[in-house]
């Protein structure tokens, strides 16, 4: 491995590969998605956990059973867009389990679909 002091003067020409989104990208991400730091609220996690107790630990579109907690989503059966009523509403939840969240849920929402 190389010491700086042999750089020396080549350390001005290294480009750096680190690239930096704009400050306000995160800004512009949250305004699209007013809801999304309810996630990760306490509230959230208790309100999940009661949703995937209610199911059983089971996935509502292809019935498998799940009993590792990280492979299970509670899934907005509306998507909410930032309405608080639809977010935090029990009925408007169901489980799934990850790959059917991740692909068959997904590309229903981008299809319209319900």
């Amino acid at each position: 491995m190389g010491r700086l002091k042999s750089l020396g003067g080549q350390i001005d020409r290294l480009s750096s590969r680190v690239r930096y989104l704009p400050r306000d990208h995160d800004l512009e991400r949250k305004a699209r998605n007013p809801g999304r730091a309810w996630y990760g609220t306490a509230r959230w996690q208790r309100l999940r956990w009661a949703v995937l107790v209610r199911d059983l630990f089971t996935c509502a579109k292809c019935g498998r059973v799940e009993g590792q907690t990280s492979q299970l989503v509670a899934d907005h059966i509306e998507p909410h867009r930032g309405d608080p009523a639809l977010f935090w509403d029990e009925g408007n939840l169901q489980c799934l389990c990850k790959p059917c969240h991740d692909s068959e849920k997904q590309r229903e929402e981008r299809g319209g679909r319900r």
